[in-house]
């Protein structure tokens, strides 16, 4: 086995698609231990289904923003290569905002935009009457002008929703297609192998060979009843981890990664009726290090408009597995470290009180009630039987602390434990950045088996650079 990739979610399976059509690779595998990919945080009902490109996510500094928003306009890029049936069921066209209330607020935001607009120029800027003719139930309250001073930034037309569940399975897909075919660098067929229903056990380094050793998932296995399957062992020169929290549980079963705990975020969301025509966002509190509230139409749910996220610690690597708890505690390695960091969110009042607002959110009567105070920021008119709890909606953020540094990490991680051997640990944006952080993979799994990348075929069809050879 050339590369072996560990998950099956948006990141895994952007990895996969990339290796296929760019490089010349005989024998390509991804495991997933569930049945079906993208079925932890990629999965529709788990994120907000957005391309976060730094335009609207106030919380983005401007360096941050324009990195973000190179790999952000590869799943744009991308989907230009699909087929219209296909595209149409992985991205879609709304407009977007993120919106300011208040004479703060409005002041922030307008110095906001004059930083950025020369570097997103699809940017305008709202007035009341403005957001009033693109998002009627944000300006208006019973039919008048809202009395706040109310401003926006907002993007007219553009891909700003994403299916990442639909998303991995076309890139399964189009990699399935590129192989197909298609022969090796020294000749005979190549090889694309999708092991789903499968855990890792095991991964051993062997001289520059990794020996990984498989097993069937319970519950998603294809033994029959009563019969048990032997776990299977695979070498494979490349191993490339993508399993959000558990990449990282992973690493330290092997001791890498030591100096990392990790502090799960759980986020909840509410449905309404059809209230919104786009996405709209508010402004980040610079001293939350969560998301701020939004509102977006629900690409799985037509008709529905849904708000959130909450943000709430929890004890659990994955949503909705309470057996996921021992996980946690195996990567949470409290100490004193980690207390600190705990200690230094606590004592900000800020925080402190959202923390325990969100815990509030979580109890069945009230948290409507909460909510919808909350909610009634981006729609004033917003009554409390329009407001519906997401049961089963939700994902977990796997948002690291550095214990070297005592400091909350806000962004992703990779732990490059060995040559040939890599975790990933993918927080928020983490589906934005898939094909980018895939293309970095890709680098180095290039340079360390020799294999042939074509880096223009990617550069053009990825990030809408122009081809040289048609140049020439």
């Amino acid at each position: 086995m050339d590369v072996l990739i560990v998950g099956g979610g948006v990141c895994g399976t952007a990895l996969l698609f990339e290796l296929a059509r760019y490089t010349d690779l005989a024998r390509i595998a991804l495991v997933e231990r569930y049945a079906e990919l993208a079925q932890v945080n990629s999965r529709a009902s788990s994120n907000s289904q957005t391309i976060h490109c730094g335009d609207i996510e106030t919380n983005y500094t401007l360096e941050k923003a324009l990195s973000v928003k190179r790999t952000a306009e590869m799943i744009v890029h991308y989907a230009d290569l699909l087929e219209p049936d296909v595209r149409e069921r992985c991205v879609f066209r709304t407009p977007k905002m993120v919106l300011a209330v208040g004479e703060a607020e409005c002041a922030a935001l307008r110095e906001r935009f004059q930083q950025f607009s020369p570097h997103f120029p699809a940017m305008e800027l709202l007035e009341k009457e403005q957001i009033a003719a693109w998002e009627p139930n944000v300006a208006l309250l019973n039919g008048q002008p809202r009395p706040e001073p109310l401003l926006a930034i907002g993007i007219r037309s553009t891909y700003t929703a994403v299916d990442y569940e639909q998303l991995a399975a076309s890139f399964v897909d189009q990699a399935r297609t590129a192989v197909d075919g298609t022969t090796a660098a020294g000749g005979g067929a190549r090889q694309l192998d999708l092991l789903l229903g499968t855990t890792v056990r095991r991964i051993t380094p062997e001289g520059d060979l990794f020996r990984v050793q498989l097993a069937p998932t319970p519950g998603c296995g294809t033994a029959q009843p009563g019969e048990r399957q032997a776990p299977r062992e695979l070498l494979a020169r490349h191993v490339v981890v993508n399993a959000g929290a558990h990449s990282l549980l992973m690493a330290q079963s092997m001791g890498y990664g030591l100096h990392y705990s990790c502090l799960p975020v759980a986020g909840s969301f509410y449905f309404t009726p059809d209230l919104l025509r786009g996405k709209v966002y508010t402004l980040q509190n610079d001293k939350l290090p969560f998301a701020a509230i939004h509102g977006d139409p629900d690409v799985r749910a037509p008709g529905q408009t849904r708000f959130g996220p909450t943000a709430l610690l929890l004890p659990l690597l994955e949503r909705y597995r309470p057996a996921s708890f021992w996980e946690f505690l195996r990567v949470l390695r409290l100490d004193w470290a980690v207390l600190s960091v705990l200690w230094q969110l606590l004592r900000v009042a800020d925080i402190r009180n959202y923390i325990l607002r969100n815990l509030l959110f979580e109890v069945p009567w009230l948290r409507r009630r909460l909510f919808l105070a909350d909610a009634r920021k981006i729609v004033p008119g917003m009554r409390l039987e329009d407001l519906r709890f997401a049961k089963g909606f939700g994902g977990v953020r796997p948002q690291l602390i550095d214990k070297r540094q005592r400091r909350l990490m806000l962004g992703e991680a990779s732990i490059p434990a060995r040559p040939g051997l890599v975790f990933n640990v993918t927080p928020s944006p983490g589906g934005t950045c898939c094909l980018g952080n895939a293309a970095r993979d890709l680098e180095a799994i290039a340079e360390r088996l020799g294999c042939r990348f074509d880096r223009e075929r990617l550069a053009c069809e990825l990030y809408g650079e122009p081809s040289l050879t048609a140049a020439a």
